[in-house]
């Protein structure tokens, strides 16, 4: 009992020190989403700063969060609406007390996750035994156990060093552990300075890594006029990056900030995903017969929920809201 108030104490301070009330409740005309820091939710910045959030009738306020379990916490306690993150990842917080569902499909991985290995490593195989570094719970676990299941192996095969992505890349490039599971920019800096490679990354497996906006129920269920104009403002600024890619990129890395607050670093970036405009994400949400949104459900369903990593069965009806998607 001492451990868990401990816990909510110290999650209840991180809220605050982020700028974060405590007793936050959804209003019509806003929502608030938590994220880290990555190219794919770059759309989400350039359609607030372009005002087309606003156009339609919606303030949209974007809170980067580092950690995933804070902006979780956020969102379970209603100083958030919900969240961007990727299908796997947010499906280990769902529960019976925390409700939400995926509304939007934001952008795929494509070449921007990545497995880095000493020079003479020259398949998944030959990491047998040795110890890789990566975020446990996060979608690089999820996304290397997809990989190691190719190769007919398991974690279990490997030494797991837990730590997050960065300090994973850090700790590869320093020479600490022979292999990592990390993203950009540190593939692009692996690259360059020619310590060790890049054995293989996302642009391997196309619509694995999928990043969404999951709403609250209640946020969807009383407010869908908000749900449709964030939708709209989305698509919108993704068609912007269309025709004007260098002024967005401007606009998307003084937005996101961190890392990306370059825009030739942000372009760099955005190399390795694709954005997911209105007709991707009817392709990707699909239809009940066929849909890479169900298919992508089941698969994480089936790596978390064997590795005891959900707090619940998850399937389409739990997780997957399609109304929006087509609407506008």
């Amino acid at each position: 009992m001492i451990k868990h108030l401990l816990r909510k104490s110290m999650t209840t301070a991180a809220l605050l020190a982020l700028g974060l009330g405590l007793s936050g409740a959804a209003e019509a005309g806003t929502i608030r989403l938590g994220m880290t820091t990555w190219v794919g939710y770059g759309p989400l910045f350039l359609a607030r700063d372009l005002g087309y959030f606003k156009e339609a009738g919606l303030n949209v306020d974007l809170k980067i969060i580092e950690e995933s379990s804070l902006y979780m916490a956020a969102v379970a306690g209603g100083d958030l609406d919900g969240a961007a993150s990727t299908v796997d990842e947010l499906m280990k917080y769902r529960s019976s007390d925390l409700c939400f569902k995926y509304v939007l499909a934001l952008d795929d991985s494509h070449g921007g996750d990545g497995v880095i290995t000493q020079a003479d490593v020259t398949s998944l195989k030959d990491l047998k035994g040795k110890a890789v570094a990566f975020n446990e719970g996060s979608v690089s676990e999820f996304w290397f156990n997809v990989l190691l299941k190719k190769e007919g192996m398991t974690e279990d095969d490997v030494t797991v060093t837990n730590m997050t992505a960065d300090d994973a890349a850090a700790a590869f490039i320093a020479g600490r552990v022979p292999a990592a599971v990390t993203w950009e920019p540190h593939l692009t800096e692996v690259r360059k300075q020619g310590k060790g490679k890049v054995l293989v990354d996302s642009a391997s497996t196309p619509g694995l890594i999928v990043d969404v906006v999951a709403l609250k129920c209640d946020v969807i269920d009383k407010h869908p006029d908000d749900v449709k104009a964030l939708i709209k403002g989305y698509y919108k600024a993704v068609d912007y990056i269309k025709t004007n890619p260098d002024k967005a990129y401007e606009i998307m890395a003084k937005g996101v900030g961190g890392y990306l607050e370059k825009p030739a670093d942000f372009a760099d970036a955005a190399k390795g995903v694709n954005y997911y405009g209105r007709e991707r994400n009817a392709e990707f949400f699909g239809t009940p017969e066929k849909s890479e949104a169900a298919d992508l459900v089941k698969f994480a369903q089936d790596i978390w929920g064997k590795a005891g990593k959900l707090k619940m069965p998850i399937d389409t009806a739990t997780i997957l809201d399609t109304r929006f998607i087509k609407s506008e």
